[in-house]
């Protein structure tokens, strides 16, 4: 292995690609090279940075601390800094190699442009900048397609990074017996505003149509418990307009390896504090859950969902992606234009759950706009009287996802790109 010092920067942003990308490829990297900070006396530092995006919770620097797998992580606040002012985050090595891992992958170009670094993207649905890269590792070959063919030679199929969450999936403490249904109401704040008010809700009258019906929660690791007790409690606005709420929280201990939560009207709910969750979640029958990166989790794990945006309340455009979640959130034109681009977006063809985007078609039920608790309890109730349904989806499910063993590939390639360079012996 060379002594030159070498850089290898991940790129990402928010909690979904850093728990399901981000995650398993630094500890899969780790165990294939010796890269500081797990190897101290090694040339090779593994960074992060963190890119702005609408997605993100700005808590995502802290939750990839926790990892220690990086040498070095940059706040997407600084990332412009970094940009102008590479120096002021540290001695950059003359060499290095740039991973878009999650975010505007354009992001990721100018950055390795920047430092001069080489530079891979993984393309989950297109690679926008083809001929910015040294390499591009695709999830499927429909990807490759969309490349120009002269540089072809660049694109490796590698799979679905998701597909890998099923190995962690094992079931390492068993949910008592029941019917569970996992409620995941998001990871940022514009989301749990409204979420954690409408699934109590939910909860409550499912559980007094359905006595034997067992509830989980799968907390986000860019939240805790006290902000689902603030977005349940009268602090919260939109709470005032459910009738549900929360009447105590009791955190896991040493007995109880999970928390509780006790709705007003006595509706117990486990909360799983630990990241990630696939052990529990892969023992739910079903899954409640807001648009995102859980959309993909839950199709990984075979999980059947019901996909809720309740858009009735003008907050909720604060959670859109992209562009129009930007324009919700200025003041000025958040009560002028929340009501034109709900109307938009709602009457788009285009899918909002993972599994539909991919599927093309409609999979999991997406239940978009002015809905409320009962109609979601109804519906739950009627997928969980229906065992046929639910295994059709799981069936459905499972034929989308990609090859497994993406994790391994990825890293192999990465090793690959650096030999050819000569970075590496």
């Amino acid at each position: 292995m060379s002594n030159d010092p070498l850089a290898i920067i991940f790129v990402s942003n928010g909690p979904g690609e850093l728990s399901t990308w981000v995650k398993p490829l630094a500890k899969e990297l780790h165990q294939l090279i010796a890269l500081r900070p797990k190897a101290e006396k090694s040339s090779i530092s593994l960074n992060l940075v963190l890119v702005p995006c609408p997605n993100a919770t700005g808590n995502e620097n802290l939750v990839a601390k926790k990892w220690f797998q990086f040498e070095s992580i940059i706040k997407a606040k600084n990332f412009w800094e970094l940009l102008l002012k590479p120096k002021k985050f540290g001695s950059w090595p003359s060499k290095g190699l740039v991973i878009f891992l999650g975010g505007d992958q354009f992001w990721s170009v100018l950055l390795s442009a920047r430092l001069g670094y080489l530079h891979i993207t993984y393309a989950e649905w297109i690679a926008r900048w083809p001929f910015w890269n040294n390499r591009i590792f695709a999830m499927s070959e429909s990807i490759v397609e969309k490349i120009p063919k002269r540089i072809r030679n660049r694109c490796s199929v590698i799979g679905d990074l998701t597909a890998d969450l099923t190995e962690t999936a094992r079931i390492d403490d068993p949910l008592p017996a029941g019917k569970w249904i996992a409620l995941m109401p998001g990871s940022k704040s514009a989301k749990l505003k409204i979420g954690i008010p409408f699934f109590l809700e939910v909860a409550d009258k499912i559980s007094k149509s359905m006595p034997d019906c067992k509830f989980l929660i799968p907390i986000a690791p860019t939240t805790n418990i006290d902000e689902i007790k603030y977005f349940g409690s009268s602090k919260n606005p939109i709470s005032k307009q459910y009738k549900s709420g929360i009447k105590s929280i009791t955190k896991a201990n040493k007995k109880e390896p999970r928390g509780i939560l006790m709705t007003n009207n006595s509706t117990v709910i486990l909360i799983q504090e630990k990241h990630p969750a696939y052990s529990d979640l892969s023992q739910c029958d079903i899954a409640l859950t807001t648009v995102g990166a859980n959309t993909a989790e839950l199709g990984s794990l075979n999980i059947p969902m019901i996909v809720v945006v309740p858009t009735q309340h003008i907050l909720v455009m604060e959670a859109w992606d992209g562009f129009i979640g930007l324009i919700a959130r200025l003041p000025i034109f958040k009560w002028f234009l929340g009501t034109l681009i709900s109307f938009i977006k709602l009457r788009k063809t285009g899918f909002m759950a993972w599994p539909n985007i991919s599927a093309k078609r409609m999979i999991v039920p997406e239940r978009i706009g002015h809905i409320t608790p009962k109609q979601i309890a109804e519906e739950t109730i009627d997928w969980l009287n229906s065992p046929t349904r639910l295994s059709g989806q799981k069936e459905d499910l499972q034929a989308l996802r990609g090859n497994r063993g993406a994790t391994k590939k990825f890293c192999k390639q990465i090793i690959n790109l650096l030999e050819e360079e000569k970075l590496l012996n």
